[in-house]
């Protein structure tokens, strides 16, 4: 972000002191020039703002030419690793599960606490439970490589916002696992997403772009339906709900391709998960 120096230090510091082989550490400068960074940690500078899953996707290319990386791990320039041992379970939870996808970090505030909205699981159930989702949140996950060779980039258009469920979608899809872990935690401030200036507007528009692009066409009224109807319960400002409104309406009236519906069995997967993909 180009904002956060003293809080990019805190979480440099906690990838360093992380036990066990060093991992290969890159920082992205989404448009904005990088700070003095330590010695072993390499920086990336972007000339523009390419958002966030534009940002990701010029992280992996960087990490491919490198060569030797099996498993890209993203963290928010504002978080920080509290554990010592979180990138050791990160390596063992992999070489045990060979079907393993992507993992999900548990993100907690200062006081400890994980908010309902950073909990992959319908009504945000038990953060301290681990185990398998069909999604997972943004700002602390860790992704096979071979994943991303197999199902594509994070989908650019997007910009900012369900970015990592249009891709969860994929992967579980190509038959890949999801798990939460709750021991696997990024410290991080507590914040509202709508804190954000695009907050509604891309999400209403991103909604309607993934379930165009990823659900069979029964499904994509019965999706948009239940997400309207969720936004309308929650009682927006009315300048956030004009924004979500107009997001949505770009959504219908603008295509992003390309149209890959999953397939049946993953809609039932997906179920069976707890989640199927109309909620």
């Amino acid at each position: 972000m180009g904002d956060r120096e003293r809080e990019l230090d805190a979480l440099l510091k906690s990838v360093t002191d992380q036990e066990g082989a060093s991992a290969t550490v890159v920082v992205l400068g989404q448009g904005v020039g990088l700070p003095e960074l330590p010695a072993g940690v390499a920086g990336v500078q972007l000339a523009e703002n390419l958002g966030i899953p534009g940002g990701r996707n010029a992280g992996v290319r960087w990490l491919r030419g490198r060569g030797g990386v099996d498993v890209v791990v993203v963290l928010d320039d504002d978080g920080l690793l509290p554990r010592t041992d979180t990138l050791r379970l990160v390596r063992e939870a992999f070489a045990e599960n060979p079907g393993l996808g992507v993992v999900g970090f548990r993100i907690v505030d200062e006081e400890g606490r994980t908010l309902r909205r950073h909990v992959p699981r319908l009504g945000g159930a038990d953060p301290a439970e681990s185990g398998p989702v069909t999604t997972y949140l943004g700002g602390a996950h860790a992704i096979r490589m071979s994943v991303i060779e197999e199902v594509g980039d994070f989908p650019a258009e997007f910009f900012y916002a369900h970015e990592e469920t249009d891709f969860a979608w994929r992967a579980l899809d190509a038959g890949w696992e999801i798990h939460y872990r709750a021991d696997l935690l990024l410290r991080h401030p507590r914040t509202e997403a709508s804190r954000h200036a695009v907050y509604y507007r891309n999400t209403g528009r991103n909604r309607v772009w993934l379930a165009k692009r990823r659900l069979p066409a029964v499904l994509v009224p019965v999706y948009l339906a239940s997400w309207a109807a969720y936004t309308l319960v929650q009682r927006p400002p009315l300048h956030g709900l004009r924004a979500w409104w107009a997001g949505f309406f770009e959504g219908v009236r603008v295509p992003c391709p390309p149209r890959r519906p999953m397939r049946w069995r993953t809609v039932w997967r997906m179920a069976r998960l707890g989640r199927p993909p109309v909620i």
